[in-house]
């Protein structure tokens, strides 16, 4: 609900909001003072709109507090030039851990970099013609497109029109640029007032996702906005408008949970714009600012109703929504391997194990990535699977780009199990402020465990959506995974099993409480009765909904 009309005081977070509408805070302060490490807890605030997120080593508390700023680049639709991923590798190797991470809404982000180094990183990411600002905060986000070169024509109209989306809901206060470019003293009226979100900005962040049935690449149903794509004779003639989608919960707290987006209608091309500002707008003035627990659009829609926000959207847009279209999702997932595109260039769905682009002793993968686009300049794509996309290669290069691959130890897509390839995780420990258990770190071990007990009950190389999450904010999207790990606690998770491949339903708590080194042994027997009991083609999680929940109705609680 509005501040203005609760009963209840603001939160602290809105407050800050109010008493500097720029989102400078004492940042430019901080930056100019070498004696400290850190910013102050509320100018961390501030940061996020800035695209970054002050951080220390949890593996190092125990010796002092080491600060250091996770920095997340705006990449619309999730595609760069090979030049700008250069610079980006650079920059890693000066300023950051020497990694890259790919995030599951299709950009990056760098770790490690230290307060002395935050200034120059963000002005030479800006030199390369991105931004870090509205990458976090109370604004919307990245915005994620369906990653496949195969789409086309209809996949370049999407990102032109994410791109035109990011531009129009960019924040305008001048405060990214005076500190973080030009590097001058600022004139900070506190009377600002942005254009779109007002003094306050939104009650929490927003997001928008673009899907093309059949493929729900994007999790379409997992944003405040989801826009599915209607196809006819090549060419994009609307989108069926989903509001209300949202991964993030909180342990132990009812009044939070995952929810996926209601379809409200079919909107044209041309009104998309209208109809999002109407959305932000309606968020904005209804969203809850005095906990933000439950400050998510989500919660407007579970609690006023559809019909009432069609009402509303339609009221504010002067749109008349349309009834939604016939449109069928059969798949979650990102291309993997060599395909052609539209054109005859080819592409290469790469996997990146839980998004973290890094050389170690036995595979160079950040180096064999680098000396590709050095030498042969493909297009690069991030998905919201954390994995890469090279596109626009000659067919002639084929050869030569796997040859790399094979030199520096990476393997092909062909070469991976189909559950790891449909495995995400989030960064969590030892960096995320907010973690509860391991996630990115002891994920590709589990995933060792979870092959061998499916090839030990004659299901080798199934493909079952598995994720893990270190916190219930479910960065990963476990909740619409058919296997989920939620941390709880350090080496504690939740378990939840159930939801589809085509990621239009939720899973629920199977396990409570289930330690990590239990899991493999959880999932052994559950494997052996679904190989036993499936459906011909009937995938795991469809297997779970229809046997497992029938069985056991009820949440178990431990």
């Amino acid at each position: 609900m509005n501040s203005s009309l609760s009963p209840q005081p603001p939160s602290a977070n809105e407050l800050l909001k109010l008493a500097s509408p720029t989102l400078a805070g004492t940042i430019p302060q901080a930056l100019a003072d070498p004696q400290t490490d850190r910013f102050s807890d509320d100018d961390n605030q501030f940061l996020k709109f800035h695209g970054i997120y002050q951080e220390d080593d949890r593996d190092l508390r125990k010796t002092g507090k080491k600060y250091i700023m996770m920095i997340r680049v705006r990449v619309p639709g999730g595609v760069i030039t090979p030049a700008q991923y250069l610079e980006l590798d650079r920059l890693s190797e000066q300023y950051a851990n020497r990694t890259l991470r790919i995030t599951s809404r299709q950009t990056l982000q760098f770790h490690g970099v230290l307060k002395s180094n935050l200034a120059v990183t963000i002005r030479e990411i800006n030199e390369s013609l991105l931004t870090t600002l509205a990458t976090c905060g109370d604004v919307v986000r990245n915005i994620t497109v369906s990653p496949s070169p195969a789409e086309g024509t209809v996949g370049a109209q999407l990102q032109a029109q994410a791109h035109s989306l990011s531009e129009f809901f960019s924040p305008v206060t001048p405060s990214y640029h005076g500190i973080w470019l030009d590097g001058k003293e600022l004139d900070l009226n506190e009377d600002f007032v942005d254009p779109i979100y007002g003094k306050t900005y939104l009650p929490r962040k927003f997001k928008i996702g673009f899907a093309i049935p059949p493929v729900n690449d994007t999790d379409v149903f997992t944003n405040d906005v989801g826009l599915i794509a209607i196809v006819e004779d090549g060419q994009v003639v609307g989108f069926n408008f989903a509001v209300g989608g949202g991964m993030g919960r909180s342990h132990n707290n009812e009044a939070t949970f995952a929810r996926l987006a209601d379809v409200v209608g079919f909107i044209t091309p041309e009104q998309v714009e209208q109809a999002i500002l109407a959305t932000v707008t309606i968020h904005r003035d209804f969203g809850d600012r005095t906990n933000r627990k439950h400050a998510r659009l989500k919660y407007v829609i579970a609690e006023r109703g559809v019909d009432w926000f069609r009402e509303e959207l339609e009221r504010r847009s002067g749109i008349k929504v349309l009834p939604a279209r016939p449109a069928e999702f059969t798949r979650q997932g990102d291309p993997f391997g060599w395909q052609v595109q539209p054109d005859g260039q080819r592409f290469l769905g790469l996997f990146i194990e839980t998004g973290r682009i890094k050389d170690t002793a036995t595979r160079q993968i950040k180096t064999a990535l680098r000396l590709i686009v050095e030498q042969f300049a493909p297009e690069v794509r991030f998905t919201p699977g954390n994995n890469l996309i090279f596109a626009n290669i000659a067919p002639e290069n084929v050869a030569a780009i796997t040859a790399i691959l094979k030199e520096h130890g990476v393997a092909l897509p062909e070469q991976i199990s189909a559950v790891r390839r449909a495995s995400t995780a989030c960064v969590s420990l030892p960096t995320c402020a907010l973690a509860l258990a391991e996630s990115e770190r002891v994920f590709p071990a589990l995933l060792t465990e979870i092959e061998c007990a499916l090839a030990e009950t004659g299901l080798a190389n199934t493909p079952i959506v598995t994720r893990i999450s270190g916190c219930p904010n479910g960065c990963s999207r476990p909740y619409v995974a058919e296997i989920g790990l939620v941390g709880k606690a350090p080496g504690k998770y939740q378990l939840y099993l159930g939801a589809n491949p085509q990621g239009t339903r939720l899973g629920r708590v199977w396990k409570e409480v289930i330690k990590l080194e239990e899991v493999a042994g959880e999932l052994k027997p559950l494997f052996a009765r679904y190989a036993a009991e499936r459906l011909d083609g009937e995938p795991f999680g469809d297997w779970v909904a229809r046997i497992l929940w029938n069985e056991q109705p009820t949440l178990e609680s431990k």
